[in-house]
């Protein structure tokens, strides 16, 4: 389509309203079409396309986002990695309201979603780490140098939502070892690697989970209060965290499909 982008950012209209030179994109894709335009702009020398996971008008609740839309069109349009933030709940006293995350383990407590390209065929990919350590690395560092403290690794147990958990849920995920809760990190990364793209994860806290010791019952004015508050300072880091991935991928994301016979080839 001659529009080719080579990092993508997966998150909200607010992480890049401000861009310079921004072009919107309608990508098409055998899944129906993504969430939204994509945006594509240079930050750093860079081209990255900026896709919002729910849409500018967040009309895609969680369990109906089509995700396998979104990771197929940024992959067709030449994006190999993939930085993605996300708004958890806390399932500790520590992770409090406006802490930073750096995933690097996941659940999966999700039902009925579409989460893989492969209906047919024998094709198993390795899950074992859900993101990609370059990634995880880059978004540390970025969160250093930018002066925002993250997490350096925490398991996100991902729910079907769109509801909130219970207290006894909260406390039976945060027993598996549950970091955080989200309803949005699955199946995006294992869409993610099902492509052989690199997907790191930026996780933003923005309340304490209702069955955390002290915690209050989770409400959606409050997560969206905090989130925007934190807005700026996740903006900073992404595109610090751009300016930072190696143009070469060293890592073995690119390699997740080798040795498989596909039964179609990808874009």
């Amino acid at each position: 389509m001659g529009v080719t982008a080579e990092v993508a950012v997966i998150g909200g209209s607010g992480l890049y309203a401000l861009l310079d030179g921004a072009t919107e994109h309608e990508v098409q894709t055998p899944y129906g079409p993504p969430s939204d335009a994509v945006t594509v702009a240079e930050v750093a020398g860079r081209r990255v396309a900026f896709l919002p996971r729910h849409g500018r008008d967040h009309r895609h609740p969680p369990h109906l986002i089509p995700y396998r839309a979104n990771l197929w069109a940024l992959r067709s349009l030449g994006v190999r990695q993939v930085l993605a933030p996300c708004a958890v709940g806390g399932l500790r006293p520590e992770l409090g309201p406006g802490t930073f995350v750096v995933p690097d383990q996941l659940i999966d407590r999700t039902s009925g979603r579409a989460q893989t390209y492969y209906d047919r065929g024998a094709v198993h990919v390795s899950f074992a780490d859900p993101y990609c350590p370059t990634g995880r690395r880059t978004l540390l560092a970025a969160a250093a140098r930018s002066d925002v403290p993250a997490v350096d690794g925490g398991t996100v147990v991902v729910v079907e939502g769109p509801r909130f958990s219970t207290r006894a849920e909260s406390r039976w995920y945060a027993s598996m070892g549950g970091a955080v809760v989200n309803m949005t990190g699955h199946p995006e990364a294992v869409l993610a690697r099902e492509l052989a793209l690199c997907y790191s994860s930026i996780a933003l806290v923005t309340d304490h989970d209702a069955g955390v010791e002290g915690g209050e019952a989770v409400t959606h004015e409050e997560v969206f209060r905090v989130f925007g508050e934190n807005t700026d300072r996740l903006r900073g880091l992404l595109l610090e965290a751009i300016a930072a991935l190696p143009a070469e991928r060293d890592c073995d994301c690119g390699r997740a499909l080798d040795g498989i016979n596909l039964p179609f080839a990808l874009p």
